[in-house]
């Protein structure tokens, strides 16, 4: 007996405890919100966030913060900004917060004026009357009674209404109270709980009593923000060209208020970007003046504490001067770039004074600089398929193939010489002249010094014919493996006449399967290794093209690489105003 009563003794003061224990509803004004100071973006969608602020502290001399991140695993680094103050820990969790809210219904209207008198009319019969109370099970309440570990509880609230009438304590369902008139005074608004995620900042004061305020921060990479870079380039028709570049930012993550906004070229390779950290308690992870300074905090911090998690072979260039848990919707930054921002090194253009709320989009002037360019034509012949793969096609593909190739064309092109201190970096651009515009096309990565080419149009005034055909086929020209190996051989002429009133630099690039064995009019030979060519293989085709429609329509035999390759061949030329030019070549492959 002594032993139950022991027990029954445990369990009542355990109960005791857990309700002295239940921390109660943090008011909603005593969150802190610590501002966003600085924020470097990538053109993926990441972006390394720095906050700090001088925060308002508790009673228990702590900070609690009305915002939760979701950082990429391993970046969340919050730190105390006062060296005489020493940051112990910082815990995420659902806490209850305490919110007030205007009244809406009238459920609310009346638990809002307990105690007020007020006339009401229940189920059509009017009467005064005071509300004395409406029963709920509170929160404390309810972690008392349930199992250990099952975290803070919301108040549960009846849908009973305790009515003071001359006869006594009146018990009346809400649902059956059509109408109430105050004679006085009510109140307009509502405190109710609910959950939230916060995040609680500890310190240790070393025995002294808390500070109102302590200067504190927090780092961390997150996806949620984007920027998507533009060019305008304007021509002179003299050899310069003004270049703009401007920034769309979009922003699917935080608030940011006058904050410094650095836009980094360039997409490092962060290891554990798709791992949301477990201090963001979700599982899944959510782009004026232009200053060029180094003196950039958040730049810097990203130098040292998330290069950790990038891959880099590249150099980095500083610029110049509720109680579930939440669903997080898909998150619109834009569309994707094509192109190779992996590859490019990394360059941070930095912008003062940003001020862009959740959801919302800036376009920002960001730089302007002049280059000089020089008009070019280009003329990129196709690989076509040899006579032998080219029987194996069906009628439709052979016509297909043969309208592709039928009429190459000339294009007219502009190719910058980067002269500037920036690099170009994979975007739009709009070509204008005499605010004119000419074309839209990409921007392709060109660094300080390197040359890039951009598409106006078609040049329509040169005008191109291409011939080729076998000349001679040597049967059992080589043995290998056991088989004979046929060599056939071909010659090609391709013709260009400059309809123009001026002249023009031509530069013409022909590609062959095979092995090229002359070109005349001084063009340049090479055999391209697949395999290792910048411009050849995981880019696609030569140039940046991707391979040709009917390159996987044929299974190509292992023997093929064994004796054949890819040959090509590059002019420029100099044609005269009405003037034409032959460019003859011959190549050869093996067939079995």
């Amino acid at each position: 007996m002594n032993m139950r009563l022991a027990v029954l003794a445990v369990v009542v003061l355990s109960s005791v405890a857990l309700v002295a224990q239940a921390e109660p509803a943090v008011p909603l004004e005593a969150l802190s919100k610590m501002p966003v100071k600085e924020i470097t973006v990538f053109k993926d969608g990441h972006a390394f966030v720095l906050h700090e602020g001088k925060m308002n502290t508790d009673a228990a001399g702590e900070v609690v913060l009305d915002y939760l991140p979701s950082p990429v695993m391993g970046t969340f680094w919050p730190y105390s900004a006062d060296k005489n103050i020493k940051l112990t820990s910082v815990v995420a969790s659902q806490r209850k917060v305490q919110i007030e809210r205007t009244a809406m219904t009238l459920r609310e209207l009346i638990e809002a004026n307990i105690g007020t008198e007020m006339r009401i009319t229940e189920n059509g019969i009017t009467y005064n009357t005071t509300i004395v109370s409406m029963p709920c099970q509170s929160g404390e309440e309810l972690e008392a009674t349930s199992p250990p570990g099952t975290g803070e509880k919301l108040p549960v609230k009846s849908n009973l209404v305790l009515l003071k009438t001359s006869e006594g304590e009146k018990v009346v369902p809400i649902e059956r109270i059509t109408e109430i008139t105050f004679k006085g005074e009510h109140k307009t608004k509502l405190a109710n709980e609910e959950m939230r995620n916060l995040l609680k900042l500890q310190f240790d004061w070393a025995g002294k009593e808390p500070a109102k305020a302590v200067d504190v921060g927090m780092v961390y990479l997150q996806k949620g923000i984007r920027w998507i870079p533009s060019y305008r380039v304007s021509l002179d028709g003299k050899g310069n060209a003004t270049v703009k570049l401007e920034a769309t930012l979009i922003n699917e993550m935080v608030d940011i208020k006058d904050a410094t906004c650095n836009l980094v070229v360039g997409v490092p390779s962060f290891d554990f970007k798709d791992t949301a950290d477990p201090i963001g308690m979700q599982q899944a992870v959510a782009q004026l003046s232009q200053y060029f300074r180094q003196d950039a905090s958040s730049a810097g911090a990203f130098s040292n504490a998330i290069m950790t998690q990038a891959r880099l072979g590249e150099r980095m260039q500083a610029a110049p001067s509720s109680t579930a848990q939440p669903t997080v919707a898909p998150m619109d930054l834009g569309p994707e770039m094509a192109g190779t921002e992996q590859a490019e090194d990394l360059f941070i253009y930095t912008v003062k004074h940003v001020t862009l709320k959740k959801g919302q989009r800036m376009v920002l002037p960001i730089v302007e600089f002049t280059l000089p360019y020089k008009d070019v034509y280009v003329l990129d012949i196709s690989i076509t398929p040899p006579s032998d793969v080219f029987k194996t096609f069906d009628n439709n593909r052979q016509a297909e193939i043969a309208r592709l190739l039928a009429a190459p064309k000339a294009m007219h092109k502009i190719r910058l010489t980067n002269k500037s201190e920036y690099p170009l970096t994979t975007a739009p651009v709009i070509i204008l002249k005499n605010d004119r515009i000419l074309a839209q096309g990409m921007m392709t990565y060109t660094s300080i010094g390197g040359k890039t080419d951009l598409g106006i149009t078609t040049a329509v005034d040169i005008n191109v014919r291409k011939i080729d055909k076998e000349t001679k086929r040597t049967p059992n020209a080589e043995r290998w493996d056991g088989y004979e190996y046929a060599r056939i051989d071909l010659a090609g002429k391709i013709t260009l006449t400059n309809y123009r009133k001026e002249a023009v630099e031509i530069e013409v690039v022909r590609n062959v399967l095979g092995n090229i064995d002359e070109a005349d009019h001084e063009g340049t030979i090479d055999k391209v290794n697949v395999l290792e060519d910048a411009t050849f293989g995981a880019s696609g085709y030569p140039y940046g093209y991707s391979y040709p429609s009917w390159w996987r329509w044929y299974g190509w035999p292992y023997w093929w690489s064994h004796f054949n390759g890819v040959g090509r061949i590059t002019w420029n030329v100099k044609l005269e105003a009405g003037k034409t030019a032959d460019l003859g070549y011959t190549w050869n492959y093996y067939w079995r």
